[in-house]
C-alpha cells in the first residue's frame, strides 16, 4: 500500500521550508518501518522506489512544480529508471533521501536521488526520466520551465547520464515476445 500518511507528512514539511529551484538539493528524513520490510529483514527494494517518491513529490513541491502542474492540469510520469543498490537498511533504522533534478532535454529531466545511512554511507542511488504529460503527451521540459518562472536552459548532461540515455536508446521496445527469442524456440 501506498504510504498516504507520509506522503502528506512530507507535502506540509515541504511547504514549509523555503523554495528551490529545480536543481536544488531537496533533503527528507526517514525511518525504516516493519511494514517497509522484505523477507530478509531489510528494506524493501520496492517500497525503496516508493520512498524516493516522497522526496521527488517534496522536490517538486519546493520547486512550485506541483502548483504548476495543477493549474494547467498536466500529470507527471516516470518514463525510466535505474538503481544501485549497495548497502542495506534494516528495522528502524533511520536514513535521508536526497533529491535533484539533474538535466534535461526536449522531452525528459533526469532526476537522481540516493539514500543515506547516518554513517555517511550511500545505501542506494537511482536515476530517473521523468515526463510531464497533458492530454497530446509530453510537455517539453522548456515549456514547464517556463511556467515555473526558471530558467529553461538545462545544465549540461553530465557524461553517465548520457550513456544511459543513448542506452536506453537501443533497448528494444516493445521488448521481445517469449516466440521472438532464438533460445526459446529451439526449446518449444
Amino acid at each position: 500500500m501506498f504510504p498516504f500518511v507520509r506522503l502528506a507528512k512530507e507535502m506540509v514539511k515541504a511547504r514549509r521550508q523555503l523554495p528551490l529551484g529545480l536543481t536544488d538539493l531537496h533533503v527528507t528524513q526517514h525511518r525504516v518501518w516493519p511494514w517497509d520490510l522484505d523477507g530478509f529483514m531489510e528494506l524493501n527494494n520496492g517500497r525503496a522506489l516508493t520512498l524516493y517518491d516522497l522526496g521527488r513529490l517534496g522536490l517538486g513541491q519546493r520547486a512550485g512544480l506541483i502548483d504548476v502542474l495543477r493549474a494547467n492540469r498536466w500529470g507527471l510520469t516516470m518514463a525510466g529508471s535505474s538503481v544501485r543498490y549497495r548497502r542495506r537498511l534494516h528495522a528502524f533504522q533511520k536514513f535521508e533521501v536526497r533529491s535533484r533534478a539533474v538535466c534535461w532535454d526536449d522531452k525528459f529531466t533526469y532526476l537522481e536521488q540516493s539514500m543515506w545511512k547516518p554513517d555517511g554511507e550511500c545505501a542506494s542511488h537511482v536515476l530517473y526520466r521523468s515526463a510531464v504529460t497533458d492530454k497530446n503527451g509530453i510537455v517539453p521540459p522548456h515549456k514547464v520551465l517556463e511556467a515555473m518562472n526558471q530558467d529553461p536552459t538545462s545544465p549540461p548532461i553530465p557524461g553517465w547520464i548520457a550513456a544511459w540515455i543513448k542506452a536506453e536508446a537501443q533497448r528494444p521496445w516493445p521488448p521481445m515476445q517469449e516466440t521472438d527469442i532464438p533460445s526459446l524456440k529451439s526449446v518449444a
